[in-house]
């Protein structure tokens, strides 16, 4: 009776939902295990562990789990175990897990201290973390200034007046401490280049310069021009060094044609001046003139009213007109004199 029942149950309508259930949760185990067996294996063999839900829980969060793994086994194998919460954290952030991973795996080869969570913030900064731990273990060299920014050499000039045209090269290593927020290369070399010419303008001569070219070079590193940046300068050297222009001299001599063209404006400046001067005594003689011969032509006048009122003789008036013919042929005897002769 018992096996009827049994028997009946199946064959009923809740034995064929029970069937129906039993059969899918077998599918989607089996579709779990066909999907992360080989995963949940690999891990397991490696020694480092991960869940099989935990697997699945990746794929519900939108998290590769084959990228999670991998770096876990890596970071296993490493001697440096990672947790995947923070893995998943970071793939989550946009992160490159791999790299960080092997990020950290080449810090610790090369003993440097790097915790994930500086990998993971300097990889979220948008800097290249494992180029950061490569130049903190070897140190990599710039160019000052960058050719690539359209200038091959930086000139100073020093005080007695002859410019320099120097090529430097910058040898730093990363600062892994300082790399979130401090600053990049540009930086480094704008300030040893601003250190390099202000170093030239110091000097009293060019000479000192080309005799002595890694003083300058040790001047600038003791200036610390690393701080707040990304990187530690490891040395600084003059790669190459070239002779410019005499700017002091042509500077004077600019000066000198400047000073002629203003002494030449002034004395212009005098010139008309003088000119319009001579015009105006010019216009104020002829203005004299003409008062004379006003005056001159109230003489007859001045006569004849004299005859008229009897103040003046007929004789007077002879005597007046032999005093000015007298008067005038000295004048022309004056005029018509010879000058005195030269003795030869």
């Amino acid at each position: 009776m018992p096996a009827l029942a049994i028997q009946g149950f199946w064959s009923g309508p809740l034995g064929i939902v029970a069937l129906l259930a039993g059969a899918i949760v077998a599918l989607i185990f089996l579709l779990i295990i066909f999907k992360y067996g080989l995963l949940y294996i690999q891990a397991s063999l490696s020694g480092a562990h991960v869940g099989l839900l935990d697997l699945v829980g990746m794929s519900l969060r939108k998290v590769d789990p084959h990228t999670i793994v991998n770096a876990r086994v890596t970071s296993v194998k490493a001697g440096i175990p990672t947790p995947t919460d923070k893995l998943e954290a970071h793939y989550l952030a946009k992160g490159n897990v791999i790299r960080v991973v092997t990020s950290m795996i080449a810090a610790s080869k090369a003993r440097l201290s790097l915790t994930f969570e500086q990998a993971a913030a300097i990889d979220l900064a948008g800097r290249d973390v494992l180029d950061a731990v490569q130049t903190s273990v070897r140190p990599k060299v710039i160019d000052c200034p960058d050719s690539k920014k359209g200038r091959d050499t930086l000139d100073a000039v020093a005080k007695d007046g002859i410019q320099l045209k120097i090529k430097a090269r910058v040898t730093v290593r990363t600062n892994l401490e300082r790399l979130v927020g401090g600053a990049t290369e540009d930086t480094i070399i704008a300030r040893v280049g601003e250190g390099i010419v202000s170093s030239i303008g110091s000097a009293d001569t060019y000479k000192n310069v080309l005799e002595n070219p890694d003083r300058i070079s040790k001047g600038v590193l003791e200036k610390g021009l690393d701080s707040q940046t990304a990187f530690e300068i490891v040395s600084i050297d003059i790669a190459d060094v070239d002779v410019g222009d005499n700017v002091g001299a042509r500077l004077r001599t600019d000066q000198a044609e400047a000073d002629k063209r203003m002494a030449q404006a002034e004395a212009e400046k005098r010139r008309a001046l003088a000119v319009a001067r001579e015009q105006e005594m010019t216009a104020l003689d002829q203005e004299n003139r003409a008062k004379v011969t006003l005056a001159e032509a109230e003489i007859p006048k001045a006569i004849a009213e004299a005859f008229r009122t009897g103040r003046l003789g007929i004789m007077d008036y002879y005597g007046l007109r032999n005093l000015q013919a007298d008067t005038d042929m000295r004048k022309s005897i004056a005029e018509a004199k010879p000058g005195p002769e030269t003795k030869p």
